[in-house]
């Protein structure tokens, strides 16, 4: 699996990430299909087929049910292995979502992680938005606290998972990475990839399957028509990917693998990276 540096860190992805939503939640998700959730011995056997095909990268949040938990316990003795990704914002209690993006929470929430992933810091942490983008993004307080967080070594990247095209093209200018949905069937933000390779800034993709709902593609083989088009932006820098089964992401690996190589952003984006250092 190819790897990539994220901008001007020393944070080496690879092109593919490992979602972990079903880790540990299965209501309240828009999966086209119910699942249970998965077993340790399940969970160490996909952990073990990801490390296998070069995937470094997991994804994960306090909003994902007891992902956070379950992956500090498999990754003990390993931690320095992967990199690893959590959120801040949104809870998810009960069937349902709340928000709070209270300079507080947010540290709160961190250090919640921190002692639930079992590590004492986070490689990228992201503020996990309802949609409300601009005005959260506004807290200059919010923004003000998380480069003290990063400062103080808890964080080694700051960022936000976005929802609009407008706050995505604000968090670039703000911060380290975005988090950005795009896909053949949501291209509303895809000027924020355009933003982010002229400022030599990671996005990194979610929701480039759609969810899962593979048979709205309409191709015979709907995985590499999604990551055909996901990597044809010189501006992705990864795709987060959630599936349960190591056979299915060995088949993510491949035909991620196979786009990035194929659609040279690779080099677009290390060219964009040293041009804006």
């Amino acid at each position: 699996m190819e790897k990539i540096l994220l901008g001007q860190t020393r944070i080496e992805v690879s092109r593919l990430g490992l979602g972990t939503v079903k880790f540990g939640r299965n209501e309240g998700v828009k999966y086209p299909q119910y699942f249970d959730l998965p077993t340790d011995y399940e969970l160490t056997r996909l952990l073990s087929t990801a490390k296998e095909l070069g995937i470094n990268f997991l994804d994960t949040a306090p909003a994902y049910g007891s992902s956070e938990e379950r992956l500090g316990n498999l990754l003990k003795g390993a931690r320095d292995q992967w990199i690893v990704m959590s959120k801040a914002g949104e809870e998810f209690e009960r069937g349902r979502s709340s928000y709070d993006f209270s300079p507080d929470h947010i540290v709160k929430s961190l250090e919640r992680s921190l002692r639930r992933l079992q590590t004492d810091y986070l490689d990228i942490f992201l503020i996990h938005s309802n949609g409300d983008d601009m005005n959260i993004l506004s807290d200059q307080k919010l923004i003000s606290k998380l480069y003290d967080l990063k400062k103080n070594g808890m964080i080694r990247m700051i960022g936000a998972s976005t929802k609009t095209a407008q706050g995505g093209l604000m968090a670039l200018e703000l911060l380290d990475v975005v988090m950005a949905e795009y896909n053949q069937f949501y291209q509303d933000e895809r000027g924020v990839l355009d933003r982010a390779l002229a400022l030599g800034k990671p996005v990194i993709l979610k929701k480039t399957m759609a969810s899962g709902h593979l048979d709205k593609f309409g191709s015979e083989d709907p995985v590499q028509t999604a990551m055909d088009f996901a990597f044809a932006h010189p501006g992705a820098a990864a795709a987060i990917v959630g599936t349960l089964s190591p056979e299915r992401l060995r088949q993510n690996a491949a035909a991620a693998d196979l786009a990035a190589r194929r659609s040279g952003n690779l080099q677009a984006l290390t060219a964009a990276s040293r041009g804006s250092t």
